[in-house]
C-alpha cells in the first residue's frame, strides 16, 4: 500500500469518526434535554446546530465563572499582601482586659466542705493545670525564656513588632512566688484548711502597656500601704456592706511579694512572635470566710487605663462566691 493510499483512508476516515464524535456527544445531552437529543440524531444537521449553540453557552458561563474566581483570588491576594501576619491591622476597638481567674467554677461560686476531698478536688484539678505551665523545668530553654530578676520593674521593649529580630524572649515566673498558693507545700491550695486561694491573670492584649495607679489617688487605702509603681495591684472586697464581718484578712501573693502584675512582662508581642509568653500571675487567700455562711467577693486590677463594663463583670475585675460548709 503506498502512501497515497494511506492518506487517503485517513482522509475518507475523518467524516466517520466526525459523525462517532457527535453521536456520543448529543448522547451526552438526551436525558435532561428531549428536544436537543432528537435534533441531534436528525441527519439534516440542525441537531448539531444546536449541540454548537449549547456547546458555545457552556463555553461561555465557564470563561465568565473562572473570570470572577480570579478577580476574587486577585483581591483576596492584594489584600494578604496589606496584612501582617505578625500585628493586627486595626486595634482602635481592642477592650481593655480581662480578668481570668483558676479555679474555673459554675456560676463563679466556691462551694466546699474542706473535710470532704471530693468536695474540693475539681478545684485543685484546675490549679493543677495552670501552674503546670509555670515548672522550673519548662523554662530551662534559654533560648526562649529570660532571667528578668524578682522585683517588678518597668516595661520591657524587645524591639519591632515584626520577624526583624526573630523570636521574642520570654520572662520567667516562678510558681514559688504564690507561695501558699504555690500548690507546692499544700498541694490543695489551702481547700482542705478552709483557706481557699484563687489565682488570676491578666487577658492577653497585643502591644497593651497597663499603665500602674497613682498612689493615694486611685487605689484602697490599704493598698498604699504596699505600693510598688511597677504593678498593676489588686484588690478584693465584699460586694455586700452586710458581709463585711464575714471575709476576714485577705492575703495576695506576686512577684517580689506584691499582689500584682509586675510590668516587665509587657507588652505581648503576639503569638507568632512571642510564643512562650507567661502572663504573670497573682494568687489570693482568703484566710478566714465564715463558715456556713455565702460571701460574694469583687475583685478589681487598678490601672489608669484599666476600665470596667457594667455589661462585662470579667473587664478588668471578676466576682466570685465563696461557701463554705462544715
Amino acid at each position: 500500500m503506498g502512501n497515497g493510499e494511506v492518506f487517503e483512508r485517513i482522509i475518507s476516515a475523518v467524516p466517520r469518526l466526525f459523525k462517532v464524535v457527535r453521536y456520543v456527544a448529543c448522547g451526552i445531552v438526551h436525558h435532561p434535554d428531549p428536544l436537543l437529543s432528537s435534533l441531534c440524531v436528525a441527519e439534516n444537521g440542525s441537531g448539531w446546530f444546536f449541540f454548537l449553540f449549547k456547546f458555545k453557552i457552556l463555553v461561555f458561563y465557564l470563561v465568565f465563572y473562572g473570570f470572577l474566581a480570579a478577580i476574587f483570588i486577585g483581591t483576596i491576594q492584594v489584600l494578604l499582601l496589606t496584612i501582617s501576619e505578625f500585628e493586627p491591622k486595626y486595634q482602635d476597638r481592642v477592650a481593655p482586659p480581662g480578668l481570668s481567674t483558676s479555679p474555673i467554677t459554675i456560676k463563679t461560686e466556691l462551694k466546699f466542705q474542706p473535710s470532704v476531698q471530693k468536695s474540693y478536688e475539681v478545684f485543685v484539678k484546675h490549679l493543677d493545670n495552670l501552674l503546670s505551665e509555670y515548672s522550673l523545668e519548662k523554662q530551662e530553654e534559654k533560648s526562649l525564656f529570660e532571667t528578668c530578676g524578682e522585683i517588678p520593674l518597668t516595661y520591657t521593649q524587645r524591639g519591632n513588632f515584626d520577624e526583624s529580630n526573630g523570636q521574642k524572649g520570654a520572662c520567667k515566673f516562678d510558681r514559688r512566688w504564690l507561695a501558699n498558693c504555690s500548690g507546692i507545700d499544700d498541694t490543695t491550695y489551702g481547700y482542705s484548711t478552709g483557706k481557699p486561694c484563687i489565682i488570676a491573670k491578666l487577658n492577653r492584649i497585643f502591644k497593651f502597656l497597663p499603665q500602674p495607679p497613682d498612689n493615694g489617688t486611685e487605689i484602697p487605702e490599704d493598698l498604699s500601704l504596699k505600693y510598688n509603681q511597677y504593678i498593676i495591684p489588686i484588690h478584693c472586697h465584699v460586694k455586700r456592706e452586710e458581709d463585711k464581718d464575714k471575709l476576714g484578712p485577705v492575703e495576695y501573693y506576686g512577684m517580689g511579694g506584691f499582689g500584682g502584675f509586675p510590668l516587665h512582662y509587657y507588652p505581648y508581642y503576639g503569638k507568632r512572635l512571642h510564643s512562650n509568653y507567661l502572663q504573670p500571675l497573682v494568687a489570693i487567700q482568703f484566710t478566714n470566710v465564715t463558715m456556713n455562711e455565702p460571701v460574694r467577693i469583687e475583685c478589681k486590677a487598678y490601672g489608669k487605663n484599666i476600665g470596667y463594663s457594667e455589661k462585662d463583670r470579667f473587664q478588668g475585675r471578676f466576682d466570685v462566691k465563696i461557701e463554705m460548709n462544715s
